[in-house]
């Protein structure tokens, strides 16, 4: 399939839903997080590079919230050599339908499972690196320490994990001045006043991202030795955690 241009809300609607990832946005979702992430290229090329840090023989890796696979393929492209087996997760039909077709694109030696289900339902074992893209912050916020502990439980000693995710900011100054600025990236990559404002009230109820404290406290509540932001642009940010 030929991917998109993400129109879904430039048209007004009397009401809209709440976001879902459905059919019309597994096909337009690379044109969506290209145009509203900013340094998405970068964070899945670096976390590439992380599997080349992180990756041990024989191991398992996990994609949690896999969407179109673009994690899991540039994991797979720096682990040809390690015989270890990647786990793609996805609740979405569509996505997983989307990924595999990704995945069938370039050949390689390494596995990957593709599973649609909750990531909360997953078994983690054997884990030398999972990841977690843009994925907890649409969890409900009563599951995410339960996850982030099973992940370090199921991490082998030396494991990763690295989390990307919107942050919201304790101080409202701040707050309002990255908010500004990642408005006028999503206006610079062509989306209207009109786009901006109805997916903001799609994701206002089902994206609910965390401070960095947050994050932080859940990492070390989980036992993780060592974390940190590795990037950061205005409100989005990816970190790294080490069991």
């Amino acid at each position: 399939m030929i991917d998109q241009q993400d129109n879904i809300y430039a048209t007004a609607a009397e009401k809209v839903d709440d976001f879902k990832f459905d059919h019309q946005v597994a096909g337009v979702f690379n044109d969506m997080i290209r145009r509203s992430v900013p340094g998405y290229s970068q964070i899945i090329n670096t976390i590439g590079n992380f599997a080349s840090d992180f990756v041990t023989p024989n191991s398992n890796i996990y994609d949690l919230g896999s969407s179109l696979g673009a994690a899991t393929l540039s994991i797979r492209r720096r682990v040809e050599d390690k015989q270890c087996h990647i786990y793609a997760i996805d609740n979405s039909e569509s996505m997983i339908n989307r990924c595999r077709e990704n995945l069938n694109a370039f050949k390689s030696e390494t596995p990957v499972s593709l599973i649609c289900s909750d990531i909360r339902d997953i078994n983690i074992s054997n884990a030398s690196l999972v990841i977690l893209n843009f994925t907890l912050q649409f969890l409900p916020s009563v599951d995410r320490d339960a996850l982030i502990n099973k992940i370090y439980q199921g991490l082998k000693s030396g494991g990763a994990l690295i989390i990307s995710e919107k942050l919201c900011f304790e101080d409202n100054a701040i707050q309002q001045l990255l908010d500004k600025h990642h408005l006028d990236f999503k206006r610079s990559n062509g989306y209207s006043e009109l786009e901006i404002s109805q997916k903001r009230s799609a994701l206002e109820n089902v994206m609910l991202p965390d401070p960095l404290t947050t994050h932080q406290r859940r990492f070390q509540s989980a036992g993780f030795s060592h974390f940190s932001v590795w990037y950061q642009c205005f409100n989005f940010c990816s970190m790294v955690a080490i069991k």
